[in-house]
């Protein structure tokens, strides 16, 4: 009994020099007799998970993960619609050149003294000196086969100088919206009657 406030530092479960019990064995009865709790030294459970798997660490790294998917979807937009701009100039570069090629073509077709003479006889119904020209024109009085002939003019509109005058200073408040010209087709402007 005399041993209760010291600490023992050898090994549990040792002899001491003097008794048959160890230490151990000693300590245990001498608590359970005089009611003092002993504590004994038990192997330590592995902490259990708790029921969300969900850490401060993958937090974070979800945070960081949204803020770069956010950073990156406007750069991305902006390199999609240069991407689609980019395609549309290329087909309008290539229709441009489509059209330059043919206006080339067709100036080199203008150079030719040959395609001049023919385009003089198609559209005016010109002849070469010494040549004689004919027109078929039938009973109705209409040019018949493939000739030329001029569009009626425009009859332009009675107005006194008054109200061209009372006309433009309106106009000057409120122009009109610009109008589609026509194309100048020479075929157009001629009239020319093909088939008849």
């Amino acid at each position: 009994m005399a041993e209760r406030g010291r600490t023992d530092s050898r090994r549990p479960g040792t002899k001491r020099s003097g008794g048959s019990a160890t230490t151990s064995t000693k300590a245990k009865s001498a608590g359970t007799q005089r009611g003092v709790a002993t504590s004994v030294a038990t192997p330590k459970a592995p902490p259990k998970a708790s029921g969300s798997r969900f850490t401060a660490r993958a937090g974070i790294l979800t945070l960081v993960l949204v803020l770069l998917v956010a950073s990156y979807t406007g750069s991305f937009h902006a390199w999609w619609n240069q991407k689609q701009e980019i395609a549309a100039l290329e087909v309008r570069k290539a229709a441009a050149e489509d059209e330059i090629a043919e206006l080339q073509d067709i100036e080199q077709r203008w150079n030719d003294p040959a395609f001049i003479r023919n385009q003089a006889r198609e559209r005016f119904g010109w002849v070469m000196p010494g040549e004689v020209g004919y027109r078929v024109i039938g009973l109705d009085g209409e040019v018949k086969g493939d000739g030329p002939s001029l569009a009626a003019p425009t009859a332009l509109p009675k107005v006194t100088w008054v109200d061209r005058l009372r006309t433009s200073v309106d106009l000057v408040d409120n122009p009109p919206p610009p109008e589609e010209t026509e194309s100048l087709d020479p075929d157009a402007v001629l009239g020319k009657k093909k088939g008849s």
